[in-house]
């Protein structure tokens, strides 16, 4: 299974089609949230069909930066993916939407109590067997991909502890602009690609384990 995944767009499509044979060729493609700053239903929906438009499949979950209708208006469509899982190919897709508190206020803001709960939700009716890949906003806390601009990491402790229970071939996460990277933990293989607007995303090729994954430039 070829996958691209992406996050941060906030609202900037431009780099899709510099990368047009990469989408095409994808058998799913993920947007890990803030798909829009602040944005409207129309905003998410001009998204979303513009990558449609070029991609056989897609999911997506919200960033904190994505109000509520963003989430509601994914869900609407079939496509959304928060506290959900949507099974591909024999492989589950389980999503987590929004961020821990920030800094800066934004719209769509847990605690670590309610990502644990959405988490549990998300894994319902999911073999204890099946093959997982986990699409959180928030990143695992103390990793590679969770250091914030003034040094400090800022993932949630709920996520590490999800990654380390289930164990997923691999978790694609974003929200931290500045720490684009990738980290392991155990065998799961963490994935930020760094904002979407700045021309970066991930690539991966899996079966029963991840074959293949790049951090791409378009």
């Amino acid at each position: 299974m070829v996958i691209v995944g992406f996050t941060d767009m906030h609202g900037d499509v431009r780099p899709l089609d510099r990368m047009a044979s990469d989408l095409a060729a994808a058998d799913i493609v993920i947007l890990a949230g803030d798909i829009t700053t602040f944005g409207s239903r129309q905003d998410v929906a001009r998204i979303v069909e513009a990558i449609r438009a070029r991609c056989k499949s897609l999911v997506a979950i919200p960033g904190n930066c994505d109000p509520p209708e963003v989430g509601e208006y994914l869900e609407e469509i079939g496509i959304g993916l928060h506290a959900r899982n949507q099974t591909v190919d024999g492989v589950a897709f389980v999503g987590l939407g929004g961020s821990l508190p920030c800094l800066g206020r934004t719209v769509t803001e847990y605690t670590e109590e309610q990502l644990q709960a959405f988490l549990a939700r998300a894994t319902r009716g999911v073999s204890p067997d099946a093959p997982v890949v986990l699409v959180s906003h928030e990143p695992p806390y103390n990793t590679a991909v969770d250091n914030a601009h003034h040094g400090g990491h800022a993932g949630s402790a709920s996520v590490r502890f999800f990654v380390e229970k289930r164990r997923p071939l691999l978790c694609l996460c974003g929200h931290i602009h500045e720490s684009r990277g990738i980290d392991t933990i155990g065998s799961t293989k963490i994935v930020n690609p760094g904002p979407f607007r700045e021309g970066t995303y991930m690539y991966t090729e899996i079966t029963d384990k991840v074959e293949a994954l790049e951090i791409r430039s378009c």
